[in-house]
């Protein structure tokens, strides 16, 4: 199987653990966005207008090389799944950035997006904030410790009304607040089988 896919969430969602077990089913390469790379996250957390571009900006440039990358390496023969999808970065800079930084951040992002790919198809996880909540404590990244709620919760409905609206790919959105593909096996089959049978359009896919 060749393709792109993206999977895509608010912090602590669960995209990197999805991304890594559909690599390992179908063989693709792997692309994780890098996080814990960006030397200004830890401040970003502590003082978010402060630190909000050059947080940006390194995203953005870290995302934009790692694809860059793969088109490069011609990786884009064989399947490849990715923790992020570049076009949605500017979710992020919207809540962070500030006018004028948002204006500069605008003339930025379109020259490098011309460049990269849109994948096959884009996976949405969404969860409700005390889902979000008790995962991103699970996960224990010490600079996210003490995250502010609000901004959570910012993030989540900038989120859902990004993909809402997104038709660029097919489309799949999954509610995982009532799945847990860490501890229930049957539970991560199930997604990625729902995964995989998606080729068109958007669907939902809501556990009971």
């Amino acid at each position: 199987m060749s393709g792109f896919i993206a999977v895509e969430g608010v912090i602590g969602v669960g995209k990197t653990t999805l991304a890594s077990t559909l690599a390992t089913r179908l063989g693709a390469g792997l692309v994780l966005e890098a996080v814990e790379e960006n030397p200004f996250l830890a401040q970003f957390y502590k003082d978010r207008s402060r630190f909000a571009f050059q947080t940006q900006l390194f995203f953005l440039l870290s995302r934009y090389r790692q694809q860059l990358d793969l088109l490069q390496q011609d990786l884009f023969a064989r399947a490849v799944i990715a923790d992020y999808l570049f076009q949605k970065d500017r979710i992020f800079a919207s809540l962070n950035l500030s006018e004028a930084e948002m204006q500069l951040y605008d003339q930025i992002l379109p020259l490098l997006e011309r460049d990269l790919p849109r994948p096959d198809r884009v996976v949405y996880l969404r969860a409700d904030l005390p889902t979000l909540q008790e995962r991103v404590e699970r996960r224990g990244r010490s600079f996210e410790k003490g995250m502010d709620p609000g901004y959570l919760e910012a993030l989540r409905e900038a989120y859902d009304y990004f993909f809402f609206h997104y038709d660029a790919a097919p489309l799949l959105v999954v509610n995982t607040d009532r799945l847990n593909v860490v501890d229930r096996p049957e539970d991560m089959e199930e997604l990625v089988d729902r995964i995989l049978a998606h080729r068109k359009g958007t669907a939902y896919y809501n556990p009971a």
